[in-house]
């Protein structure tokens, strides 16, 4: 029996033309006409004027706090709620990550406490070099309260939009908001480049800062001189074909995860002291994870329980992600904490939820869960 995932790469004819098509035209490099066109595209899908293609969104992430200026001695506020790649980004800078906790019906950063953070740290007369909201699971964060915020502060947004390509906040695209934002391509994401992610923003002069520093600060001139640390960070033409590929076929991805979005909201409905995470609201979401919430003491058992029953079935599910600052790596940070992020670890669980799942694997995930209900 094969192993049921919980977001593979979707990927088809459209991805293997287009990819075959830019190998043979000779542009087998970091830089090209596949680069160009998908920075392009993704810029008008968003609606910004600029877009760096780099190798991941953890690049995008680095250079973009590099082109904000964020360097030792600086504290980035972010969300504690997250993937270790937003944290450890600010980390290579030389800044500290101080970690937000999260609202519980969203699991995206609590704009109140983010308040209290800015006030605690400025009272401090630390400095402030950035702040680096994380839109949870495909749902865009609350941007009208966080860039209220961050104006009255003076302080930078740079919005990891990893994970919320395709989503929406208030009719605006996810990756157009804060000074810029960042969305990432990797092999599990709601549409992949196998790994790379972009800088989108519009503002030219961090945009040609990004671009600068990923081609490994070089300087306009014939031979090879630096006069600044750069970085190999750029996106391949070959991805970048695939990209384009997968830019193309973005919106019927999405409503494929919002089919499955649908069917768990379905089978949970009646299920005491259980609920789908984020689902009130999510129609501007772009599903790209599904995770449901346990109350153990209501619905009679843990997360876990069915996380093993469906291991045993050979089906992937996954908690939802460990806050950061409980990762040993980070332990000792500072923070504005109130537990919601710990006790959404402890009773969240995310289900296969990706739009390359065909109807035999989807079956088989919906027959476990109705086998491991029926059980209780």
């Amino acid at each position: 029996m094969d192993r049921v995932y919980m977001s593979p790469p979707d990927v088809g004819r459209l991805e293997e033309e287009m990819l075959v098509a830019a190998l043979r035209s000779g542009w087998v490099a970091p830089l090209g006409p596949e680069v160009d066109a998908f920075e392009r595209e993704l810029a008008d899908r968003v609606g910004v004027q600029h877009a760096v293609a780099l190798s991941s969104g953890t690049a995008a992430l680095h250079l973009g706090l590099l082109a904000l200026g964020v360097g030792p001695g600086d504290v980035v506020l972010t969300s504690t709620m997250t993937f270790a790649a937003t944290a450890n980004a600010i980390v290579y800078t030389g800044a500290e990550p101080y970690f937000i906790d999260a609202l519980a019906e969203t699991g995206n950063i609590d704009p109140e406490l983010l308040e209290r953070a800015i006030q605690r740290l400025r009272a401090e007369s630390e400095r402030i070099g950035a702040i680096v909201p994380v839109d949870l699971l495909g749902k865009a964060i609350d941007y009208t309260a966080v860039e209220r915020i961050a104006a009255e502060h003076g302080i930078p947004v740079l919005a990891d939009a990893a994970e919320s390509l395709g989503a929406t906040h208030e009719g605006r695209a996810a990756g157009s908001f804060g000074r810029a934002s960042i969305v990432s391509f990797n092999g599990n994401k709601v549409m992949t480049t196998s790994g790379g992610g972009m800088l989108l923003t519009d503002d030219e002069a961090l945009a040609q800062r990004v671009r600068y520093l990923a081609t490994q600060a070089r300087q306009p001139v014939v031979h090879y001189e630096h006069t600044d640390i750069g970085y190999n960070y750029r996106l391949s033409n070959l991805l970048a074909a695939l990209g384009r590929a997968q830019l193309a076929r973005l919106d019927e991805m999405i409503v494929r995860r919002r089919s499955m979005r649908d069917r768990y909201k379905a089978v949970f409905a009646d299920v005491d002291g259980v609920s789908v995470f984020g689902a009130d609201g999510d129609e501007s979401d772009n599903a790209w994870l599904t995770s449901i919430v346990v109350d153990a003491e209501v619905a009679g058992w843990e997360p876990a329980e069915l996380s093993a029953a469906l291991a045993a079935e050979n089906i992937e599910s996954r908690p939802v992600w460990k806050p950061m600052h409980l990762q040993p790596v980070f332990a000792g940070a500072r923070g504005e904490i109130n537990g919601t992020s710990e006790r959404l670890f402890r009773t969240g669980l995310t289900l296969p939820s990706g739009s390359a799942l065909d109807d035999q694997r989807i079956e088989r995930v919906f027959a476990a869960i109705d086998d491991f209900l029926a059980a209780r």
